[in-house]
């Protein structure tokens, strides 16, 4: 799997234009009778590479040309401070890179929290539980879902990582019986914990709001709720990170160990905050290659 590895690390930092061997690509609305519950927020939503006022969740779904395909599953999600989502250089272009290499790179444009902090993993939960539904359709491996998460993403899949639900059997909703656990998780530079002085203080504000009460501040910190039943994981971070601090990393791969869950840590001494983190180190995607494949 060498070659794949080389492509991977030369194309995920230097993206090319849409590769020709994508089998198919589509955005359906992640709640198509309409959510559990809203977010408070209307209007149109502000576009650009991250988006704004994000009140309808989307799947944006990139397959793999059929003779490549590995059956893997990515459900990647994008950061943006839980006040937009980035669904450009860490949705779109990842997922591209993820196709040509026979993995199928699924983009959640989810919820923005605008502080009611059960939406953005309700949809990450119903975003798992989606794919796993349309597994067969797919020619999808329902044992090899996993998420990939950037900063506030990487909150976003620590938490549906460390907290899931199981499949309903008889639930009249078909995609509600399908389990939300992820089988893997990979986290680039995330937001782990809610604790002052470690945590990025404007992502806690948006999901919890500025008064947040001490119950909360434990629930989503996730380094906290890890357990023996917390999916593999793959965790990236650059040491000069002054956005998020490598702290979060730090201690959601302690956890981890402590609870005996297989997890590689990859760190940089540079590369700041967001995609510069992996452009500008390309020798993560070696053994990124050989962890990913073996999920």
């Amino acid at each position: 799997m060498k070659p794949f590895l080389l492509s991977l690390a030369l194309t995920l930092g230097l993206i090319s234009e849409a590769r020709s061997d994508v089998a198919s690509l589509s955005t359906i609305p992640l709640w198509p009778q309409g959510a559990p519950e809203e977010n408070g927020l209307t209007g149109e939503e502000t576009p650009g590479g991250c988006i704004g006022n994000i009140s309808t969740a989307t799947l944006t779904i990139h397959l793999p040309a059929p003779e490549i395909a590995t059956g893997i599953a990515v459900i990647i999600i994008p950061g943006g401070g839980y006040g937009v989502v980035c669904t450009d250089t860490e949705g779109r272009q990842i997922a591209e890179k993820l196709t040509s290499k026979g993995i199928a790179g699924i983009v959640l444009k989810y919820r923005l929290p605008n502080q009611h902090h059960k939406i953005p993993a309700s949809d990450a939960r119903r975003a798992i539980q989606t794919v796993r539904h349309n597994a067969s359709k797919w020619k999808i491996d329902s044992t090899r879902v996993g998420v990939w998460g950037f900063s506030a993403g990487g909150h976003l899949a620590s938490t549906v990582s460390t907290s899931f639900t199981p499949g309903v059997p008889d639930a009249k909703d078909l995609i509600r019986r399908q389990s939300s656990r992820p089988d893997f998780s990979i986290l680039f530079y995330p937001v782990i914990s809610m604790e002052s002085g470690v945590t990025h203080q404007g992502l806690r504000n948006n999901l919890l709001g500025p008064n947040a009460p001490a119950d909360l501040v434990l629930k989503y910190s996730n380094e906290k709720q890890v357990s023996k039943q917390t999916p593999p994981t793959f965790l990236l971070h650059a040491a000069d990170d002054k956005v998020v601090s490598i702290k979060n990393t730090l201690r959601y791969y302690q956890a981890l160990i402590e609870r005996e869950i297989p997890a590689r840590l990859v760190a940089f001494e540079t590369g700041g905050h967001g995609p510069t983190a992996f452009q500008r180190n390309p020798s993560w995607a070696r053994i990124f290659e050989d962890w990913i494949m073996n999920r």
